[in-house]
Order: structure tokens, then C-alpha cells, then sequence
């Protein structure tokens, strides 16, 4: 055989096997687009919904529950009542036996604050609420205590006296308030309006000026509110 000869067939010969280039370009373009229809074919026609970011309580709040959303500013809050140890539900009552309703505070403004005497940063808060209630109180504001997760309702009495708490305060021992009212974290407070829906959520404890901003703008809103002329 002369070198000619075998220089001619090794040209002849394929890229891979017998198949040329061309011919393995052709059959890759071919798989290409089957692949692409085959993908267009079964994707669905809307993408799937984007997972909702996850809920993480502040570092100053103490997490008693899966975080979650619950009741948002614009939405009416459920009434107070408490669970009895028969089942049933009856009103919320303070440590006094004063029955605590929200219908009957319609026209004020009504700071609800849920915590509890073994939470420490509810424990760092207290004076803040203490006094903010009695700077505010003949503007209009009102305060009611929820105290969840307690031993008795005597340690909250302590706790309540311990500090000079003016203002009423629930031992929710059952946790039927702070079930209804969709409560994950220590503090969390509800700031309601004169017109009975919540305005403004907060998650974990404030201090007095970020308090003093929150009730500042409810406490001018005129109640009842003014009739359009005609």
C-alpha cells in the first residue's frame, strides 16, 4: 500500500466511526430541539406561587409560638373572653373581677399588651406602659394586660402590685386569648383606635418615645367622628 493510498482512506474516514462531522452536528441539532419541545411541552402554564418569607421574631421578643401572620392593622380584633374550666367562654375579668370588654372601651383608644412576669423583656417594658397609661390616660388611652403562660393568677397579682400597675390586667391561664387574638411572641401589642380596629402591631417591647409616636395621632382622632354636612 502507498502512503497515498492510506492518507485517502483515513480522509474518507468519519469523526466518529462513519459518521462525519456534519452528519454529528445535524443529529445534535435534531436532539436539541426535541428536547426543547419536550420541555415547553410539559412546563406548567404559571410558574409555581413564590413561597411567603419566612416570619422571624425580633431578638427582643420572647417566641412562645411558631411565628405567623396574625390579625394586621385594619382588621376588628375578636372580643376578650376567657375560657372557663367547664369549656365554655365567658368575659375576660381583671385581677379585680372587673369584666374587661373591648365594646365598652369604643371611643378609646385601647393599648392591648400581651406578656408575662417571667419574660424579660415584658419585665423591661412594664414601667414604660405603667407610665405611658398615666400620662395619656385623660387624653383618652386606655391599657388592658394580657398575662399568658403564668402559674396562677396570684403571680400576676404580685407582679402587677410589684410594679404599681394602674391598669386592668388578664391572667389568661388558659391562653384562650392569646390563641383568638393569633399571638406568637412576648411582648406583642395591639393598638386599637377609637373606632375599634387595630391600627398598629408591634412585635416585641418600645420604649417611651417610640410609645409616646404610636398613641400620639390616635389620641387627636375626634370621637365620635364629625357628620358631613349635608
Amino acid at each position: 500500500m502507498t502512503a497515498p493510498d492510506h492518507d485517502a482512506r483515513r480522509e474518507r474516514r468519519g469523526l466518529v466511526g462513519p459518521f462525519t462531522a456534519r452528519q454529528l452536528a445535524v443529529a445534535a441539532a435534531a436532539v436539541l430541539v426535541a428536547a426543547v419541545v419536550l420541555v415547553v411541552a410539559t412546563a406548567p402554564i404559571a410558574g409555581p406561587a413564590p413561597s411567603p418569607a419566612p416570619i422571624a421574631p425580633p431578638a427582643t421578643q420572647y417566641a412562645i409560638g411558631p411565628a405567623a401572620e396574625g390579625l394586621a392593622p385594619g382588621a376588628r380584633p375578636p372580643e376578650l373572653s376567657l375560657e372557663q374550666p367547664d369549656g365554655t367562654t365567658g368575659p375576660a375579668l381583671a385581677l379585680d373581677g372587673t369584666p374587661v370588654s373591648l365594646a365598652d372601651l369604643r371611643g378609646k383608644v385601647v393599648w392591648v399588651d400581651f406578656w408575662a412576669s417571667w419574660c424579660p423583656p415584658c419585665r423591661a417594658e412594664t414601667p414604660v406602659l405603667r407610665d405611658l397609661h398615666a400620662r395619656h390616660r385623660a387624653d383618652g388611652l386606655e391599657l388592658v394586660g394580657i398575662s399568658v403562660q403564668e402559674s396562677s393568677a396570684d403571680d400576676v397579682r404580685r407582679y402587677v402590685e410589684t410594679y404599681g400597675i394602674g391598669y386592668p390586667v388578664v391572667a389568661d391561664l388558659t391562653g384562650s386569648i392569646f390563641r383568638a387574638w393569633q399571638v406568637y411572641g412576648l411582648p406583642t401589642q395591639f393598638l386599637i383606635g377609637r373606632d375599634g380596629t387595630i391600627r398598629a402591631v408591634v412585635q416585641g417591647p418600645v420604649d417611651a418615645e417610640t410609645a409616646d409616636r404610636l398613641v400620639a395621632p390616635l389620641l387627636t382622632e375626634a370621637w365620635p367622628p364629625a357628620t358631613p354636612a349635608p
